[in-house]
């Protein structure tokens, strides 16, 4: 390539979306900007306690726009110019219920403050009944509908999360045509789509959370979704057969949004995926390397040719996908419900009592004590883990399950809670922080063990995201606990990088996504060597950790603890008792015609 051209990746985060403008010639980020979600933020339409969370789509609108023109703003009007395509990352399984048109009916007058009618975050664990409905009832059929998604269907996916709204909420239900994934609507949008009919869905969504296989000729048969609930009657019809893979374009860009970020109706915009997958494409993932995407959560890509892994199904991950992460290569995802989130919520723990405090402080004005916490809550982690690593290892430290926000892989099971064991007089908060760090790097370790166990190969580890590049002290247990070296990739924006990459292949700059990631892929700039000592312990401590977890596994599978959806719904008007549930199914009977009609 001999003349410098452009491309941009917009990466949707749990918390923010950060767009980042890059050199298609050799990577080389020009400018970057991020949003945070100022709804989100503000803990709108979320109740923790429930593990409800939703996202209203004005959040994802207003970011889009402020963070590709903030870019070129930064970059100098003659770039806007030399823009050729843009490609878009989310988080997922992450959807919402549209109109026929495709509009997400948080933005139709009467739904605006409807939380059943903004998106469900991936972490939203409400549908946990109808995830093991879904389980239960896909053992009637002879083909296994499961197969392809490890065979356990998780409360983090799209049917579940589907079925959950239908019932949850009857005004939402009768308005809702269709059910759309957040990487898809983005470039549906930003292309001015206004039949859902006509939306590209990315194979990559499809594949892992919506049980999409070419093997069933798309999405599983009317019969499976209509004897599982009334409710999804006809529902197939309004969703999708076909699908795409990511270098490919969703369409060019729409006049009113060449408008809104001062570009060309040229810029080609991409077939969405979600983050993990171009993220590992944007650090420049290698045939059986896992790329542990490493946030506050974790999703963990391996790819691998197809004609070597196409007869083996690896059980209890989150998918495997021809074409998911690299077109032509079978895509297979793992992942952690809770990574960052862990030390996160334990460091909210020890805010709490300063955050009390300092607000009715007599001694210092407001304005010192927000100083003051923003300070400490910036060092605290930083802090942990240089007292955490001082701590001599020993196979009775204090040990800990990381199950904090259910169980993703392996075996999903959100119902499962975190626990932290072994604690004395002695524990400390140094203590215990290693221990949950201990645990997330033992989790991990579950998932390459169960890869290597089904018969595809961990050959190697790469590091991306926030976690991997700011903290040594968990990147250097990682590699103790599983025994291998990581990499750690040079971008601190891969899932951004990997969503250039893939403007770049479907604006037809590369004829295919690895000649983008050769072309644009930045490296490595670090590795974290095990210590051998270590991995010994580690290894009595690992087999500890397995331990509690069956005993933990086993007391909450068998106690007749509630469910989470047998809990009240909060926050919208439009709620209906859950021991109404058949009575919301009859009436669905008779609006089903009606919907199957609009």
């Amino acid at each position: 390539m001999e003349k410098d051209t452009f491309v941009i990746g917009v990466d949707y985060g749990s918390d923010s979306v950060r767009s980042v403008l890059v050199n298609a010639r050799n990577g080389e980020e020009v400018a970057s900007a991020v949003f945070n979600y100022p709804r989100w933020e503000a803990g709108a339409y979320c109740v923790p306690a429930e593990n409800q969370f939703r996202q209203h789509p004005l959040d994802y609108i207003e970011g889009l726009e402020y963070t590709i023109t903030q870019c070129l703003q930064k970059a100098g009007k003659n770039i806007a110019a030399a823009v050729k395509g843009i490609a878009v990352d989310t988080t997922g399984s992450t959807p919402v219920a549209v109109d026929k048109t495709g509009t997400p009916l948080a933005l139709l007058p009467g739904f605006e403050e409807n939380p059943h009618a903004m998106f469900v975050l991936w972490k939203d664990h409400t549908g946990v009944n109808e995830a093991a409905e879904i389980n239960e009832h896909a053992k009637k059929f002879d083909t296994n509908y499961l197969q392809y998604v490890g065979g356990i269907y998780s409360s983090e996916w799209f049917w579940a999360k589907l079925l959950r709204t239908l019932r949850a909420d009857k005004q939402v239900r009768e308005a809702t045509y269709s059910w759309v994934e957040h990487c898809d609507w983005i470039p549906f949008l930003l292309t001015g789509g206004t039949d859902v009919h006509q939306m590209k869905r990315g194979v990559c969504s499809a594949g892992h959370k919506s049980l999409w296989a070419v093997e069933f000729g798309g999405l599983p048969p009317e019969d499976f979704f209509a004897t599982l609930d009334p409710l999804l009657s006809g529902f197939t019809s309004r969703l999708f057969k076909d699908t795409y893979t990511s270098d490919q374009p969703a369409g060019n860009l729409s006049p009113e949004w060449a408008e809104r970020l001062g570009l060309s109706t040229d810029v080609v915009v991409g077939v969405g995926a979600f983050d993990a997958h171009m993220g590992a494409v944007g650090g420049q993932v290698e045939p059986y390397h896992l790329s542990k995407v490493m946030g506050t959560s974790t999703c963990d890509m391996l790819v691998a040719p197809i004609d070597e892994v196409k007869d083996k199904l690896v059980n209890g991950i989150c998918g495997q996908v021809p074409g998911s992460v690299i077109p032509g290569m079978m895509g297979l995802e793992a992942g952690q419900s809770a990574f960052g989130d862990t030390y996160a919520w334990f460091k909210k723990i020890l805010l709490w009592p300063l955050q009390q405090f300092f607000a009715q402080s007599q001694v210092i004005d407001a304005q010192t004590a927000k100083s003051l916490l923003d300070e400490i809550s910036a060092k605290i982690i930083p802090e942990l883990s240089k007292q955490a690593e001082q701590i001599p290892l020993s196979e009775n430290n204090e040990y800990a399950i990381d199950w904090f926000n259910g169980r993703r892989t392996p075996d999903a099971n959100q119902l499962l809670k975190g626990a932290i064991s072994g604690l004395g007089l002695g524990s400390d908060a140094p203590r215990v922080f290693r221990a949950l760090v201990e645990a997330t790097c033992f989790g991990a370790k579950k998932i390459v063990d169960r890869f290597n166990e089904q018969g595809v190969p961990v050959k190697g580890l790469i590091g991306l995201g926030g976690v991997a590049k700011k903290s040594p002290f968990i990147m250097q247990m990682m590699a103790d606990v599983m025994n291998m070296p990581i990499r750690i990739h040079k971008s601190e924006q891969t899932c951004a990088i990997g969503a250039a990459m893939f403007a770049a292949t479907a604006a037809g700059i590369y004829a295919k996504v690895e000649d983008a990631m050769a072309a644009m892929g930045q490296g490595f700039d670090a590795e974290y060597i095990p210590d051998a000592e270590k991995a010994k312990i580690y290894a009595k401590r690992y087999q500890k950790y397995t331990e509690l977890g069956d005993f933990l596994e086993d007391h909450i599978t068998n106690s007749k603890s509630p469910l989470i959806s047998d809990l009240p719904e909060t926050g919208t008007k439009a709620q209906e008792p859950h021991t109404e549930a058949q009575k919301q199914k009859e009436e669905a009977l008779e609006s089903t015609s009606t919907n199957n009609t609009k």
